[in-house]
């Protein structure tokens, strides 16, 4: 075996275990955002805001010195589609989708992003998606619903709530397609920076408009010190470290392959909620970990991604 082989499949197996962290985190976030926002009295604007301002000042101070715009005006307007679709946009149309439907519905709608990115792929760049992807994305979102149904909570239809949550798995999608465009060109620090900046900024009228008041003060209430941990665990995990880690992997990975560790998050999010809460760990939940790992491997060991002949 060549050393360019061995290079790129231990590439590849860091790739594998970095999103795999970086689902970890997107997956517990959720301990995170509830003491903040059932106990310090945050809104899901505000959530959204604070977080991804806070994480751009910090990308912005370590690459002060390079430029703040992209190369050329096309590519700048992809930042900003990304931005939207990736940040206030997916965050604020999933957080607002829970006031109008059950949780259960908005997981598992949400979990839907890695079958529309496999669509749009197969769209826009005239790709087919094989038997392997298709066949282990279905056992996973299947996966996805074993858990989601594991807590006791049926499936009702809500239209207004479950468009909202579909509109955020399609747009995380569209991100997802729109990046694969800017990955070759820009470093993921230059990328991640420029998601957040037009994520806040497309943020703040919603923020400014609403009538509750800001709790922004609430994270030096140093009688709580858990809220400026949590809210700190959110700016650089689930922010940063996260996102640089995610739009790296997509470089080396793929856009189908790193999408498809989206159905962990369900996982990860149950485990969380039993080591935290104390929810109980049924045997259905235990089933869909099981579908959801086995899909994750099929996926990946038999991706037969190629592009079609014209």
């Amino acid at each position: 075996m060549s050393t360019l082989t061995m290079r790129s499949k231990y590439l590849k197996l860091i790739a594998h275990l970095a999103t795999i962290v970086t689902v970890a985190c997107w997956g517990s976030s959720f301990v995170s955002t509830k003491v903040l926002m059932d106990k310090a009295g945050f809104t899901p604007v505000e959530m959204f805001s604070y977080r991804f301002c806070a994480a751009y000042l910090l990308l912005l101070l370590y690459t002060c010195r390079k430029s703040l715009l992209a190369k050329n005006w096309r590519d700048e307007a992809l930042f900003f589609l990304c931005g939207v679709c990736s940040g206030s946009l997916y965050f604020i149309t999933e957080n607002v989708a829970l006031l109008h439907t059950t949780a259960g519905n908005v997981s598992l709608l949400a979990s839907i992003s890695p079958i529309f990115t496999t669509i749009l792929l197969g769209i826009f760049y005239k790709m087919r998606i094989g038997s392997g992807v298709i066949l282990g994305s279905v056992i996973a979102f299947v996966g996805v619903g074993c858990i989601v149904f594991s807590s006791g909570s049926g499936l009702e239809i809500h239209p207004l709530g479950d468009l909202l949550a579909l509109s955020a798995a399609l747009s995380w999608a569209i991100y997802s397609i729109a990046v694969k465009r800017l990955i070759p060109v820009y470093n993921s620090f230059f990328i991640t920076r420029k998601l957040f900046f037009y994520g806040v900024l497309t943020s703040l009228p919603l923020l400014f408009s609403q009538q509750a008041p800001l709790h922004l003060k609430m994270l030096l209430d140093f009688s709580h010190p858990e809220y400026l941990l949590n809210f700190a665990f959110l700016v650089v995990m689930c922010s940063v470290v996260a996102y640089l880690i995610w739009n790296e992997s997509m470089k080396i990975l793929g856009s189908v392959t790193a999408n498809n560790y989206l159905y962990g998050q369900p996982l990860v999010t149950m485990i969380a909620a039993a080591i935290v809460f104390h929810d109980p760990f049924t045997l259905l939940g235990a089933i869909g970990c099981v579908l959801i790992i086995g899909g994750l491997v099929l996926s990946d060991k038999y991706p037969e991604i190629r592009l079609r002949r014209q």
